[in-house]
């Protein structure tokens, strides 16, 4: 087992959830968390632990980013004008390589990470090898040719587990996609319920 997929293994039984909706998670099978004191009763979480869970959930999801990744991009979402935490899930739906993994181009959001930074995805016919570059509306994003028939490429486009939202228009003809609109909370697929009002209430505590 890769050090990646161990790591996303272990982020769904932190959190007690199939947070990525896959039918391989652990936590399908066993509800409690890692390590020798996993299967303690849990108590009452308290109100910090309820708002840092939500942070951690939301940050694991788009392939466990570090905290100072996620706080630059809280800041940002907090700085502009409208709804902070709708505007905190556009700004991570708009990174590379959630679009590459919507797209379903790729299987993991982990895998969409290592495929834009191995040069596989083109943006408006540009390579473009950063997973936080950020895609604006009317973006197309595509495999490049030379990628096009790569086996973990064929296998993810066939995947029965996840939608591509409406947010994205896909050819999988081309393996194109292009970025049609930002979407706000209720737009995009969760298999889990995330609540970025928590994440807004941890940052304004800590």
């Amino acid at each position: 087992m890769t050090k990646r997929t161990s790591a996303k293994y272990k982020i769904d039984r932190r959190m007690g959830e199939n947070i990525w909706g896959r039918p391989k998670s652990p936590v399908n099978r066993r509800e409690y968390g890692p390590g020798q004191h996993g299967q303690r009763r849990k108590g009452k979480m308290s109100d910090f632990g309820l708002q840092l869970r939500a942070k951690q959930k939301l940050k694991g999801y788009y392939g466990d980013l570090t905290e100072k990744q996620f706080r630059r991009i809280f800041g940002e979402a907090e700085r502009r004008k409208g709804d902070t935490g709708e505007l905190l899930i556009g700004l991570l739906e708009r990174r590379l390589d959630a679009v590459v993994y919507r797209a379903k181009f790729v299987a993991t959001v982990f895998a969409a990470r290592q495929f834009v930074n191995h040069g596989h995805v083109l943006v408006n016919g540009k390579r473009v090898n950063i997973p936080s570059y950020r895609v604006k509306e009317g973006d197309v994003i595509e495999v490049r040719e030379k990628s096009k028939q790569m086996t973990a490429v064929l296998e993810a486009i066939q995947l029965p587990e996840r939608d591509v939202p409406d947010y994205l228009e896909v050819d999988t003809s081309k393996l194109t996609a292009t970025f049609v609109r930002t979407p706000g909370l209720s737009d995009v697929p969760y298999p889990v319920q995330m609540e970025p009002n928590l994440v807004i209430e941890y940052y304004a505590q800590n």
